[in-house]
């Protein structure tokens, strides 16, 4: 083979990674330009806290710890509020009593979830910090939810559909759904501080 064939070869190895790059970074953008769809104007917002919450799989959820004296513990934990397309805003956990987080609560139920929109990826490359680039704290008191009730056969669904794997944990862990009940709610999704907005704007948003 001479040196022309090489340098053909070369080329066309040169030319398939430029078209594998750049199908990846056009994906990523079609992708993002869809979330970009998808998310609420700034100015709404009850519309933004709930896409927040829906389109979100994990957050941090914050206790009063009762192994460091009442210091504040935050956990990373999976959650969710509905099936896709029927949440109702209220977080909803699957948690096992050998982690400190629902011992936390079982004794002092004050807690707050933090979630980000960066996760859902709609930020692009601004960074988490940045204000145009939405977060959310919703904080009131972590409760266990009565197994026997109908609201922890939605709370299984909605997180079972959500987390799959969660169906496979094992049984000798106890694991017990979790709700947080929201007292009150700190969203900033744009410049000047944030929103004013209640409960019950949150949890009854308009059609």
């Amino acid at each position: 083979m001479g040196r022309g064939s090489k340098a053909i070869d070369s080329n066309r190895l040169q030319l398939f990674i430029f078209f594998i790059v750049f199908t990846a970074e056009a994906l990523v953008t079609a992708k993002a330009r869809l979330l970009y769809q998808t998310k609420p104007n700034p100015a709404d917002a009850v519309a933004t806290a709930r896409w927040l919450v829906s389109h979100n799989s994990w957050g941090v959820l914050s206790t009063i710890s009762i192994d460091l004296g009442g210091a504040p513990f935050g956990n990373v934990v999976s959650f969710s509020d509905g099936l896709p397309g029927g949440g109702r805003g209220i977080p909803y956990f699957y948690l096992t009593a050998l982690d400190p987080t629902p011992r936390n609560a079982l004794k002092d139920a004050r807690s707050s979830l933090t979630i980000s929109e960066f996760p859902i990826g709609s930020c692009g490359r601004t960074d988490p910090e940045n204000p145009t680039c939405a977060k959310l704290t919703l904080t009131g008191k972590l409760k266990l939810v009565d197994i026997k009730s109908k609201e922890a056969e939605f709370a299984k669904n909605a997180l079972f559909s959500k987390h799959a794997e969660m169906k496979g944990w094992p049984n000798d862990h106890n694991f017990q759904f979790f709700k947080l009940d929201i007292e009150n709610l700190f969203l900033i999704d744009w410049f000047g501080g944030p929103k004013p907005l209640t409960v019950a704007q949150y949890l009854k948003p308009r059609m």
